[in-house]
């Protein structure tokens, strides 16, 4: 997943970016409101997790601004990426200020960083009508683990391959665009090329041969995953 990390504290901030790291997930960290709004218009995310308490930068003298203004400002362009808001807020009020804002869910501080994991594969579960096994053919992908299994053997993937492969089964069947890819696997400042990205299927067209499941190319609308014999286009 392609996660937003909205939290000003560094200690914990640092904390959660390696743990979600580890765990293969791709993390970009906002530690403002006005980053978080930026971050979050220009760029694609699988989820967001929000701090409520963050300070405003163009107006640091002010005090705390607050998170909830980011992610009213994303509900209202139409932006349906799911928010977990993490806090130290925990009066039932202000979780349902937050609940009625748009969040999906919500923990409070101090918590258990595999909560966080297992929330955020909940929410994933919700958003894509997924389930934590998804099988195709003799390719099967576990997301509790984060491990792709073909013919009952572990894959070993590149993290660039993996997550290609991870977005097209995300659910198999859903045709994803080459921008959406693109987007996903892309730094800020470093645009991920079509050759770069149609690498990327080559390699795994060939590692998925024998498996039963398959990349088809579809002309000007992208990538999909289906069962089938093994194709090379």
């Amino acid at each position: 997943m392609r996660i937003l990390l909205v939290e000003d504290d560094r200690v914990l901030r640092d904390v959660m970016v390696r743990s979600l790291s580890d765990a293969g997930h791709r993390v970009d960290v906002a530690e403002t409101v006005e980053q978080a709004e930026h971050f979050w218009r220009v760029q694609p995310f699988d989820a967001v997790l929000l701090d409520l308490n963050l300070p405003v930068s163009s107006a640091p003298h002010s005090g705390l601004g607050s998170g909830l203004r980011a992610l009213r400002t994303a509900r209202a362009r139409g932006d349906r990426t799911p928010v977990l808001v993490l806090t130290a807020r925990n009066r039932t009020e202000e979780r349902i200020a937050g609940l009625d804002a748009g969040a999906d869910d919500y923990l409070g501080k101090p918590f258990d960083l595999d909560e966080v994991e297992a929330r955020l594969r909940a929410l994933e579960r919700r958003a894509q009508g997924t389930d934590d096994q998804t099988l195709m053919g003799e390719l099967r992908l576990d997301r509790k683990a984060r491990r792709f299994h073909m013919l009952g053997q572990p894959m070993d993937l590149p993290a660039r391959e993996f997550e290609v492969l991870w977005e097209l089964m995300t659910p198999p069947g859903r045709v994803v665009s080459k921008r959406t890819l693109s987007q996903k696997l892309s730094e800020f400042d470093d645009a991920l090329g079509d050759n770069a990205l149609e690498a990327f299927i080559s390699r795994l067209r060939k590692k998925l041969a024998g498996s039963g499941a398959r990349i088809r190319t579809l002309r000007g609308l992208g990538y999909v995953l289906e069962a089938g014999p093994d194709a090379t286009a």
